[in-house]
């Protein structure tokens, strides 16, 4: 909070500068002239006696990669950037203004400056992967290894980002840029959150997470606004095969077997129930149904039937999930989104699981312009799942399957935002 020196007022009388403009140095009589008729000029007002009110300290939000936080680090933290087009936004960031560092992939917060500078353009070079020339001066009051950063998700209980979501997987929408000015309440809970993992830390290594970069897209101007140019995905084999047939079977029987151990129903794609691993076929897997919740259309149901996996918790769907090993990243997503068009209002976490090496691919196809006008864009509530990624996770958490939710799907999946730091 920021306390400044004022009077308490007794009348709504609206304040008129040019009554007291000048009236310091101009009163004569001694050497508390100047105190008289500053006392003089505030009574005119019906202002009593002198007080401390505190002013709401401002907060915004300030992005960055592992790579671009290190690089800031490194510079001597004195300086942050933003885009070129976020200039008119940075203008607005005064002096004294607080910045909350979070990571995008890692999603953690990790830091905390002031701003001691006025904002200014320019383009001397401080990151690898972007210029960054809308920038401010800045002193770093906290800052922490990435290791030991707050998950934003612990603090789903603090943060009104997290209040009223129509979709799980919607959070993730205003940490999508920056900077972006935040809510006090919010700001305070940050800051407090990182004053604590200061004084104590905790490690969580960042494991994959530590590769992650932001990738530049094209972009395409529009008088719709901007959307994305994917690249081609043509070239993909039509069906997968051999080892990557075996590769998506595991990865569903894994998705099956987590859903039931969590206490769900679980369906599997028509056309795989045949499918084995291990020995055990699909079709047979413990808790799985045969049939689907009715309170959906027969169109739609024909939709659901074919997504690789559901978990259901009586009429409900609580997650869907699509593989893609070799195939057509395009194709699942179509599934995911015609299921939204079909139920507009449908509340279903979506998830795409699919091996590292197609992260960025997966990406891009979820940010075609056809997805991302769509109501909700397919982005906010699709999320994107690594194979390696579900492998770390079911080991780290076997021991306690049973207990988890489905709120811990946030904690193992990605956001498809395009990142625009």
């Amino acid at each position: 909070m920021v306390s400044i020196a004022c009077t308490a007022n007794r009348q709504a009388t609206p304040y008129r500068p040019a009554a007291t403009a000048g009236y310091r140095g101009r009163a004569s009589g001694g050497k508390h002239a100047g105190a008289d008729a500053s006392h003089a000029a505030f009574s005119q007002f019906g202002l009593a006696r002198w007080q401390t009110i505190d002013m709401p300290q401002t907060y915004w939000l300030d992005l960055f990669t592992v790579e671009t936080w290190k690089e800031f680090l490194d510079h001597g933290g004195d300086v942050t950037g933003f885009r070129e087009k976020r200039w008119k936004i940075v203008q607005k960031i005064k002096h004294g203004d607080y910045l909350l560092c979070y990571l995008t992939g890692a999603s953690r917060w990790v830091g905390l400056l002031e701003v001691t500078r006025e904002p200014v353009y320019d383009e001397t070079p401080i990151w690898k992967s972007d210029v960054f020339p809308s920038r401010v001066g800045v002193r770093v009051v906290l800052a922490l290894p990435p290791e030991q950063g707050v998950p934003v998700l612990d603090m789903r209980d603090e943060l009104t980002v997290f209040q009223g979501l129509d979709n799980p997987n919607r959070w993730q929408g205003p940490f999508r840029g920056s900077p972006v000015r935040w809510k006090t309440p919010d700001g305070e809970a940050v800051v407090r959150a990182l004053r604590e993992a200061e004084a104590n830390p905790v490690v969580r290594p960042l494991g994959r997470l530590a590769t992650r970069r932001a990738r530049p897209t094209e972009r395409h101007e529009t008088t719709d606004g901007t959307v994305v140019v994917p690249e081609d995905d043509e070239g993909k084999t039509p069906e997968e095969t051999g080892p990557a047939a075996t590769t998506h079977t595991e990865i569903q029987y894994l998705l099956l077997k987590l859903g039931a151990d969590m206490g769900f129903d679980v369906h599997v794609a028509s056309n795989d129930q045949g499918r084995e691993w291990k020995g055990q076929r699909l079709g047979d897997m413990p808790r799985r149904r045969a049939i689907l919740p009715k309170q959906f259309d027969p169109v739609t149901n024909r939709t659901i039937e074919l997504i690789d996996v559901l978990w259901l918790d009586g009429n409900s769907i609580e997650a869907a999930f699509e593989i893609e090993s070799t195939t057509s990243i395009y194709s699942g997503i179509l599934r995911m989104s015609d299921l939204l068009a079909q139920q507009p209002n449908i509340s279903v976490p979506l998830f795409l699981v699919a091996p590292d090496e197609r992260r960025d691919e997966v990406v891009r196809q979820v940010n075609r312009p056809t997805f991302e006008r769509m109501n909700p864009p397919l982005v906010e509530v699709c999320r994107y799942i690594s194979f390696e990624g579900l492998h770390e996770a079911l080991s780290a958490a076997q021991d306690f399957i049973s207990f988890l939710k489905p709120t811990w799907l946030q904690t193992i999946s990605e956001s498809c935002a395009l990142e625009d730091l």
